[in-house]
C-alpha cells in the first residue's frame, strides 16, 4: 500500500462524499472558492463530483486536488455540445465556450490502483454524453471500488435514466465485494428520487435488478427518518427560480456490508446547505458518509 500523506486514526471512519458542482454557471470563480473552503472543511477520503468543468487551462477537479493535497480521476463526457449551449445562452464569451469540456471526476486522499469510464445510453431528444467513472482507491486497509455518475436530468426522462442504470449496475457490480476489497460505492447526481423506477433498480431489493444477487443500500436509510434530506432544496435561491419542488436526487449507495461490518454505513449527513461567506457553492448540496473502516 501507498503511504498516506494525511495519515488518520485507526479508528477513523472512511468518509465518502457526492457533490454537483453546478458545472460554470453564475459566478464560478467566487464558488469554486466556496467548493474548496467545503471540502477543506470536511476532509473527505474519497470525493465523487459532477458537472466538472475544464478549459484549455485548467481543470476544476485538478484544481480542487492540488489545493487538497488529493489524487484526481476526471472522465470528460464524449458530448459536451449541450452544456456549452447553456453557457452561451447565459452570455458567455463563444471562444471560451468552445473549449470547455464537462464531466466527472473523483478526488481521493489515497492513490488509484485502476480507473475506467463508461458512457451511458443517450435515449431521450438528445444524448447528453452521460459517463460513469470508477477508480480502485488503495486505502490502507484494503481497496476501494467507488464509482461517480450523472444520469439525464429532465423529469421526463425516467425511462431514459433507467436505461442508464442498466448499463451502470453491471459496471459497479464488476467491484463487487471481494475478500480483500470494501464493498462497492456508488455515488451521483441521479436526477431521480429514491422511490423512482430507476432507483429502485440501481438498488435491487425492492424491484429485481439488473445483476442478479446485487444489492446496493441507500445511506439515507441510516439518517433521521424525520429529515427528507434534500439535495435540491428551494432554500437554495438557485434551485427556487427554476419553479420544481425540493427533492433528494443525489445519492450515495454501498454494497451490502459482510457480517463483519467492514465499509458499513456509520453516519450520513448533508453539508453546502448555506451559503460561504455569502457564496452559495453549488444549487445541490453535498452529501457525506462515513464508512465503517
Amino acid at each position: 500500500m501507498s503511504s498516506d500523506p494525511h495519515p488518520r486514526r485507526d479508528d477513523a471512519p472512511l468518509r465518502v462524499m457526492t457533490w454537483n458542482v453546478w458545472w460554470r454557471f453564475g459566478d464560478w470563480r467566487a464558488r469554486r472558492e466556496a467548493l474548496l473552503a467545503v471540502l477543506r472543511a470536511e476532509d473527505p477520503d474519497v470525493v465523487g463530483l459532477q458537472e466538472v468543468w475544464a478549459d484549455a487551462d485548467e481543470n476544476l477537479a485538478h484544481w480542487l486536488g492540488a489545493e487538497l493535497g488529493m489524487h484526481v480521476a476526471w472522465s470528460p463526457s464524449p458530448a459536451p455540445e449541450r452544456w456549452r449551449r447553456r453557457l452561451l445562452f447565459n452570455g458567455e464569451d463563444p471562444a471560451v465556450v468552445e473549449t470547455l469540456q464537462f464531466g466527472n471526476a473523483v478526488l481521493s486522499r489515497w492513490p488509484f490502483l485502476e480507473q475506467e469510464s463508461v458512457d451511458l445510453p443517450g435515449g431521450g431528444h438528445e444524448d447528453e454524453g452521460r459517463t460513469a467513472l470508477q477508480v480502485l482507491v488503495d486505502t490502507p486497509r484494503r481497496p476501494l471500488p467507488f464509482t461517480t455518475t450523472h444520469l439525464n436530468s429532465s423529469p421526463a426522462e425516467s425511462a431514459v435514466r433507467v436505461d442508464q442504470v442498466r448499463a451502470l449496475v453491471p459496471f459497479v457490480a464488476a467491484g463487487r465485494v471481494r475478500g480483500d476489497r470494501y464493498p462497492p460505492v456508488l455515488t451521483g447526481d441521479f436526477n431521480a428520487v429514491a422511490e423512482s423506477d430507476e432507483l429502485r433498480l440501481c438498488q435491487g431489493y425492492l424491484t429485481a435488478g439488473p445483476v442478479p444477487g446485487f444489492v446496493l443500500v441507500d445511506s439515507w436509510r441510516f439518517a433521521d427518518p424525520a429529515d427528507p434530506g434534500f439535495t435540491w432544496d428551494r432554500a437554495n435561491p438557485f434551485v427556487a427560480r427554476v419553479h420544481q419542488p425540493s427533492a433528494r436526487i443525489d445519492h450515495v449507495l454501498v454494497g451490502l456490508a459482510p457480517f463483519s461490518g467492514e465499509g458499513s454505513v456509520r453516519d450520513v449527513r448533508l453539508v453546502a446547505t448555506e451559503p460561504v461567506d455569502g457564496v452559495w457553492a453549488s444549487d445541490h448540496a453535498a452529501v457525506v458518509v462515513d464508512l465503517e473502516p
